[in-house]
């Protein structure tokens, strides 16, 4: 329950931030405009009638404001956008409405507040980011490159692209067939991108290594490592967006991935659609793309077997039974003729389900 006096809300931007502190004693409701300094927001809110209570919505400020209020003793909450209650009938959006709705909301208890990570867990999340952004940036280099390249008819047959063969037939054969200086030099300069960003990824897989191999999420890294399709890439980026897997269940974690249906049901109508795709966008492509694994017949292979080696016994265990349940998910959707993109949603939701009963196994 809301126990402070003063219950404040701030709408908050790169360069400014809106504050609304709505009093229970007296009523009164104060607004002003507030630097984004952490210092000015803190002498404001010092002069209000205390105890006070603060909340802001989550953004791409983080949370830096956060961990301030905190320090010095003031209660703060970041609420979840995506989960504010706002009149249907609201056609009026403005900072300082914003602010005050916050207010408002904070002194009801009626707020979903967000996940507060650590400054570590954001430095390792930062730099899964990077990581993905890297692979997005590199996957764009690569198709300018082969689509300048099929414009002027040149096509690759001789086996699967992104190979060393295939890197030198760029170089050699390739470049020869153009015509142009002007052509050849666009060239050139898709294939230095593609190269600058692929030694780029390195780098940054071999940070990602070196901090799953000796950090706060090594223990669960190595456990979610029992499933197929879950290397050490895979398994430390999952552990750092999910972040405290205790928060969910095995049945909700679906839903914060946004791997559930949607769904449209009033009386004794139900409707469901497609999936939501709300919640953690990366995490949700990397339990998909890691369902594919499952669709062929589960053997031992070596890969596996490295990845069971760094694993207590219980995980290995439990990732075998995994192992198994998925690969039998992915048969009988065939059996029954799903569509691929279909069943490797519905393995990728129960995936997301064995991931957290192994997240939150003692070891």
């Amino acid at each position: 329950m809301f126990t402070e006096r003063t219950s404040v809300g701030l709408d908050v931007h790169a360069r400014s931030v809106a504050a609304a502190a709505i009093d229970s004693v007296t009523g009164e409701l104060s607004q002003t405009k507030l630097t984004p300094s952490f210092e000015h927001i803190r002498s404001w809110v010092g002069d209000l009638p205390g105890p006070v209570a603060v909340a802001y919505e989550a953004g791409p400020t983080g949370f830096g404001l956060y961990r301030s209020l905190t320090e010095a003793g003031i209660r703060c909450q970041v609420v979840a956008p995506s989960k504010l209650q706002k009149p249907a009938g609201d056609r009026v959006k403005t900072d300082a409405k914003d602010a005050i709705h916050l207010a408002r909301l904070l002194r009801l208890d009626e707020y979903t507040s967000v996940a507060i990570s650590t400054v570590e867990q954001e430095a390792a999340r930062d730099l899964v980011r990077a990581r993905e952004d890297c692979r997005s940036d590199l996957m764009a280099a690569r198709h300018r490159l082969s689509k300048l390249l099929l414009r002027h008819g040149i096509v690759y047959y001789d086996g699967k692209a992104r190979t060393g063969k295939h890197d030198q037939w760029l170089r050699s054969q390739a470049r020869a067939q153009l015509n142009t200086p002007a052509t050849r030099l666009a060239f050139d300069s898709g294939y230095e991108t593609v190269l600058t960003v692929t030694a780029r990824r390195a780098r940054l897989d071999e940070a990602i290594e070196e901090m799953a191999a000796d950090s706060e999420f090594t223990p669960v890294v190595r456990r979610l490592g029992c499933l197929r399709g879950i290397a050490t890439l895979t398994g430390f980026a999952l552990a750092v967006e999910v972040g405290d897997w205790h928060r969910f269940t095995g049945n909700t974690i679906g839903s914060f991935v946004g791997l559930v249906p949607s769904e449209n049901s009033s009386g004794s109508t139900k409707s469901q659609g497609s999936i939501t795709e709300t919640g953690n966008g990366h995490a949700r492509r990397l339990l998909v793309e890691a369902a594919w694994h499952h669709r062929t017949r589960y053997t031992f292979g070596v890969t596996l077997r490295r990845c069971w080696d760094l694993a207590p016994a219980a995980a290995r265990v439990r990732g075998d039974e995994g192992n198994r349940r998925l690969h039998h998910r992915w048969v009988k959707s065939i059996d029954r003729k799903k569509r691929n993109t279909i069943a490797d949603v519905a393995v990728a939701r129960e995936l997301a389900g064995w991931c957290w009963s192994l997240a939150v196994m003692d070891d």
